[in-house]
């Protein structure tokens, strides 16, 4: 019979409540750059990188400022924001503890990178995460299935019997790719139901048992 080896978290907009801290940035730098920035172009990027959220600010604006110093102004804008606050998503504290405390392996799996992580960690805390896996730490971001299966390698356990909890369509398509059960909770863009996912409102409707009879 499977069990529940390991439970994986998404970072932004699943953990943490950052989607709206990335509009902030995003469209701040877009004013710079001489565009407007709105929902709609927020949707088309969430769940994915910085690099590809670089190339579409630039494909919007054309070549007015190098990739490489748009990359620099986002992370230094993010950086800026989660210094003075990580707010969490609710219920992912309760979670969080609760997988920990059952002694169950967990993992951070997001597209942000190593630097941006380390700061939300701050808030959320290193000591809730078994590993953690980082955009700029795979060779193929999400929706690739490897940052899942890095994850799963890291943690010595097989994806299928693993459960990804993820706020994004990219998200959900790299977890399901790599094996796993999902379960989503959408922030920004509607995520429906299928094979092998549960959707759900809110962490608050989640907890381990739930989970362990996902596997």
């Amino acid at each position: 019979m499977q069990v529940l080896q390991a439970v994986l978290f998404d970072m932004d907009g699943l953990l943490v409540d950052s989607e709206r801290l990335w509009f902030e940035t995003e469209a701040e730098i877009m004013a710079e750059l001489g565009r407007t920035w709105g929902p709609e172009d927020q949707e088309t990027l969430v769940g994915g990188s910085i690099g590809r959220t670089v190339a579409y600010m630039l494909s919007l604006t054309g070549p007015v400022a190098e990739p490489e110093e748009v990359a620099r102004r986002l992370l230094a804008g993010m950086t800026e924001r989660l210094r003075a606050n990580v707010p969490l998503m609710p219920g992912a504290k309760e979670l969080l503890d609760e997988v920990r405390e059952a002694g169950v392996p967990s993992a951070l799996v997001s597209s942000t990178n190593r630097a941006l992580m380390e700061y939300a960690l701050d808030g959320i805390g290193r000591d809730r995460f078994t590993v953690t896996v980082a955009g700029d730490e795979v060779e193929n971001t999400k929706p690739h299935p490897e940052p899942y299966l890095t994850a799963a390698r890291l943690l010595s356990v097989e994806a299928r019997g693993c459960v990804a909890l993820e706020d994004s369509p990219n998200g959900t398509e790299s977890a399901t790719a790599a094996g796993c059960h999902v379960v989503a909770v959408p922030s920004v863009v509607p995520i429906p139901e299928a094979p092998g996912r549960t959707v759900v409102t809110s962490l608050r409707d989640v907890d381990l048992a739930r989970l362990r009879s996902l596997v």
